[in-house]
């Protein structure tokens, strides 16, 4: 039961990763931003992604949801050990 609950908050937090890809790819296409779905994922993304905002720009170029990205992705495989460990060692 306990590793049902694990695996489907582990399908969610991929969800939100491929969400973050999708805000990244569309702010290359600011019209893709302004429809409706591009609205929702921006609403859903950016609590995340402002944290990162603005800490590596050279020039016109802010490269730093590349840290956002790295940083959700060390998250999400730490997230994984650890519930693995939990569930070998039966807690």
């Amino acid at each position: 039961m306990v590793g049902l609950l694990f695996y489907w908050i582990y399908r969610a937090l991929q969800i939100y990763f491929y969400l973050i890809i999708a805000s990244i790819l569309m702010s290359w296409v600011p019209e893709l931003k302004r429809t409706k779905i591009g609205q929702l994922i921006e609403r859903i993304v950016n609590p995340f992604m402002r944290i990162f905002r603005g800490i590596i720009v050279i020039g016109m170029f802010d490269f730093t949801p590349m840290i956002g990205i790295f940083l959700y992705q060390i998250g999400l495989t730490y997230l994984v050990q650890m519930v693995n460990m939990m569930l070998e060692s039966g807690i």
